[in-house]
């Protein structure tokens, strides 16, 4: 995980471990003022789910995107973290660019292809990705920035991937894809847009790709039974027993 402070001269900060403390108290593991923060004000536990922040007891209201969280939330790449004034941009460590394409997307997976609005005036909105999209002052969807700064972006299908692409760039807020700057991307299921305050998550269930199943046990080359003693010896103990059965049904005949 790499946390960065938008339009502060604070370092960027990274953590590595399964849990992370933030409060203003220094036995924190992220220590954020005292006019900030609580002194134990939130945890972040990456489990099974991604990461799940918890709002401990002497924190007071903290908000992702834009929205109030009292107790518990989960936390995606690209999210908006504010405590107090202090703002948090969660970064992933994998870089959007870097990644190897999709393959095999089929026409109804690409059918299915939409942009939930998670943040932002927008925000409710599905939008489905059937064609080119555009954002920003000459796009179907406008984008409203802070500052009256002026941004715009699109996507298009192109070779079976959906494409975004920076348009116009504003340089105090770049395009962003699961909080890193891009320029140019493909997207991929549950990649999350971001710019200023608009958040947009790509919601692709027919892109996602299949779990690889394990390759099935090989055949044994034997029977366990022929690992008890050496071949044949099984039967005879068949035979044997049917005879000590018929025997005794004998007697028990000739007795009543």
């Amino acid at each position: 995980m790499r946390i960065e402070f938008p339009h502060s001269a604070r370092e960027d900060f990274r953590w590595e471990q399964p849990l992370l403390r933030i409060g203003s108290a220094p036995d924190n593991d992220l220590v954020l003022a005292v006019r900030q923060a609580g002194s134990h004000h939130l945890r972040i536990q990456l489990d099974r789910r991604g990461w799940v922040l918890q709002v401990l007891p002497q924190g007071n209201r903290i908000y992702v995107n834009a929205r109030p969280v009292r107790e518990r939330a989960l936390l995606r790449p690209g999210d908006i973290l504010s405590v107090g004034d202090c703002r948090m941009l969660l970064c992933s460590d994998e870089q959007p660019a870097a990644r190897p394409p999709l393959e095999g997307v089929s026409d109804a997976a690409r059918c299915a292809v939409a942009l939930r609005a998670m943040g932002g005036p927008l925000s409710g909105k599905v939008i489905a990705v059937d064609g080119v999209l555009e954002f920003g002052p000459l796009g179907r969807y406008p984008l409203e920035l802070p500052q009256d700064e002026t941004a715009s972006f699109r996507l298009a299908w192109k070779d079976g991937q959906v494409w975004l692409e920076s348009l116009q760039a504003s340089e105090r807020y770049p395009l962003r894809v699961n909080g890193a700057p891009v320029e140019r991307v493909a997207l991929h299921p549950g990649d999350q847009i971001g710019l200023a305050m608009h958040r947009f998550l790509v919601d692709a269930p027919g892109m996602e790709r299949e779990p690889e199943l394990p390759p099935p046990p090989p055949e044994p080359s034997h029977l366990p039974e022929e690992d008890a003693g050496p071949r044949g010896e099984v039967w005879w103990l068949i035979v044997t027993a049917a005879v000590l059965a018929l025997g005794i049904a004998l007697i028990l005949l000739v007795r009543f």
